[in-house]
């Protein structure tokens, strides 16, 4: 008997995991609308989502789409919701969203799991 995998995905439009752990990774939300669809009907164990995602894309598509799922009483399964924003204001009105529809929610800004592999940096 094999162990499952874990399901990762990570939402972000420059950082990776620096761990080269396995993930799912979505650069534009409309990449991480398309990736939540695909996992419908799979449990997610984390999803790692970042608030700015270059020009003017945000993070928020996405979220509108899980608290849309959780108002129609058809959550996402998502052992934990990470949200590693280097923005301060996003991570926090995104935090307050996703936990009044009850999804687990940690706000990890700074956190060494991801990076800029590259060494180019931004704040997002």
């Amino acid at each position: 008997m094999t162990a499952r995998k874990p399901a990762i995905v990570l939402i972000d439009d420059l950082r990776s995991f620096v761990d080269g752990r396995p993930a799912e990774v979505a650069r534009t939300s409309s990449g991480g609308v398309d990736l939540l669809d695909r996992h419908r009907s799979h449990r997610l164990d984390e999803l790692w989502l970042d608030h700015d995602l270059g020009n003017d894309d945000t993070i928020w598509p996405v979220v509108e789409v899980l608290e849309r799922a959780a108002f129609e009483g058809q959550s996402f399964g998502v052992g934990v919701v990470i949200i590693h924003s280097a923005n301060p204001a996003g991570a926090a009105k995104m935090a307050q969203a996703l936990r009044r529809w009850n999804y687990p929610v940690r706000v990890a800004a700074g956190d060494p799991s991801v990076g800029y592999l590259d060494g180019i940096g931004s704040a997002g």
